[in-house]
Formats: C-alpha cells, sequence, structure tokens
C-alpha cells in the first residue's frame, strides 16, 4: 500500500487556475468582440465597393 498524502497546496492551486481560466475566458470574450466589432468597421469603411476619391488632378484639361 502507498502511503499517499494529499499535497497541502494542491486545492489552492486548483483555486487559482480556476480563477485564472475564468479570467480568460472573459477576456477572450472581450476579445472576440472587439475583433467582430473591428470585421464589421473594416467591411463598412475599408471595403471596395466605395473607393476612395483622388485627391490629384484626374481632370482632362
Amino acid at each position: 500500500m502507498l502511503n499517499w498524502r494529499r499535497d497541502p497546496g494542491y486545492e489552492q492551486r486548483m483555486k487559482q487556475l480556476r480563477s485564472e481560466t475564468e479570467r480568460l475566458r472573459k477576456e477572450n470574450a472581450r476579445l472576440a468582440a472587439i475583433e467582430s466589432r473591428l470585421a464589421l468597421f473594416e467591411r463598412e469603411h475599408l471595403s471596395g465597393s466605395n473607393p476612395l476619391s483622388s485627391t490629384g488632378d484626374s481632370s482632362p484639361s
């Protein structure tokens, strides 16, 4: 039979890991929302459907 004892710091480390996992999950959700808004902005403002007007003199003389 093994002489097994639970590591006294195990529960505390597991609690910290769960807390960190939850914090990272929330941060990932926050970043996904930002990325979604950025993609929407890019589609609306940087798409090729509305070409930017040229500032150079392109009119015939």
